[in-house]
Formats: structure tokens, C-alpha cells, sequence
């Protein structure tokens, strides 16, 4: 004799199944699509801090105090004052969003392990928020004003010298993720006597996701 009872129960159990599984796929994929569009959307406002070209106009820099940094295209300036030590470079943003400064650190290049990611806590925090443009060009500055910090009178030192620099910048989109920390270096002009440093990036490293690498 049918058993319609049992037989209805199996039915209605594989049914149930068979939806649950579709359900799963369906917010497997709802969620993956997701993922995709968040990435599209986040490479629109991706800010990409490169060194400025060479035949891009020279900045004039102005600290607080009154100090002027001259920096030419592709290039740097270190100055060694009474009071402070003044670095500045000119920047270009290769991305597609407006690229916000947060932070920066300074070593010379002998002194660094040049492959560590350097950690957040070791920035420091720029005092006016610098902005940059999608395809723009502008510049960072920096000085050191505290004598009796080691890093000091270690780059003091070092700054008249052919001693090659190295500025790791901290940097974000104007919603304030995609954070990325960018590792360039200041040395002399290769095979003249230019002005001030010639900077090149060497290394990027991104905070808020995996590294592509």
C-alpha cells in the first residue's frame, strides 16, 4: 500500500532543499555583485600619489614661518635653518579621486629596511590637510623642529651631503579610506649639478585592503 504520507513528506523536505540551495546561490551571487560594484565605485575616487614630471611648473612651498622651498619638476628640496628642518616635494596625483595627505615620516635611505611597511603609529600628522586633484599636480612639506628628537639631527646631518632620503607619505581619498602609504626617495640629480633632489617612488602599500602582491 502507497504510503502518501511519507511520500508527500519527502517531497515537500526535497522541495525545501532545492529552495534553500537556490536562495544560498542566489545571495552567494547577490553578494559577490556586490563586492564588484563596491570595487568599481571605489576605483572611481582611487587616489595614486606619483612624483611630478619634469616639465610640470616649479612650486614655490611656504612654511608658517615664512620659509620658501623652491621645487622643480620631478623634484625635492631639503634646507637646514636656524630653527627647523625643511623638506618638501612636488607631487602628482595619477588616480582618479582626490588624493588627501595625512600623515609622513622621514629617514635617510641607509638607515631603513626598505621592504617593511612602516607602521601607522610611526607618522606623523600633517598640520593642514593637503589636497590634490584627480590628474593634478601639488606638493608636500614637512619640517623637523625639535632638536632633541634623534631623527633631528640625524637628517640635519645628512641633508648637505649626496645622502639619499627617504619620505614614506600617508595618504587617502576625500572620504578618508582607501588609505595607501607611498615610499619615495629624494637623492641627487643624476649626472648634473640641479637644484635641490630629484624624487622618485620606489614602493606602495595599502592599509585598508590586500596588498596586490
Amino acid at each position: 500500500m502507497t504510503d502518501w504520507v511519507t511520500i508527500s513528506s519527502l517531497a515537500t523536505a526535497g522541495g525545501t532543499l532545492v529552495l534553500a540551495l537556490a536562495t544560498f546561490s542566489s545571495v552567494k551571487s547577490a553578494n559577490r555583485s556586490a563586492r564588484l560594484a563596491e570595487r568599481s565605485l571605489l576605483a572611481g575616487l582611487r587616489p595614486v600619489l606619483i612624483p611630478s614630471r619634469e616639465d610640470d611648473p616649479a612650486e614655490r612651498v611656504r612654511f608658517g614661518d615664512q620659509q620658501i622651498l623652491s621645487l622643480r619638476g620631478h623634484g625635492g628640496a631639503i634646507v637646514v635653518g636656524d630653527d627647523a628642518v625643511y623638506l618638501a616635494m612636488g607631487l602628482r596625483n595619477g588616480g582618479s579621486g582626490l588624493a588627501v595627505i595625512h600623515g609622513w615620516r622621514v629617514k635617510p635611505r641607509a638607515t631603513t629596511n626598505q621592504d617593511e611597511r612602516p607602521a601607522l603609529e610611526d607618522f606623523r600628522r600633517q598640520q593642514i590637510d593637503l589636497y590634490i586633484t584627480a590628474g593634478g599636480t601639488g606638493y608636500w612639506l614637512g619640517a623637523l623642529r625639535d632638536p632633541s628628537e634623534p631623527i633631528y639631527e640625524l637628517v640635519r646631518r645628512s641633508a648637505t651631503s649626496d645622502v639619499a632620503f627617504q619620505v614614506d607619505l600617508l595618504y587617502g581619498d576625500h572620504e578618508g579610506g582607501q588609505r595607501t602609504i607611498v615610499r619615495f626617495v629624494m637623492s641627487e640629480w643624476p649626472g648634473e649639478d640641479g637644484e635641490g633632489k630629484r624624487v622618485f617612488a620606489v614602493r606602495y602599500w595599502n592599509v585598508d585592503r590586500e596588498d596586490p602582491r
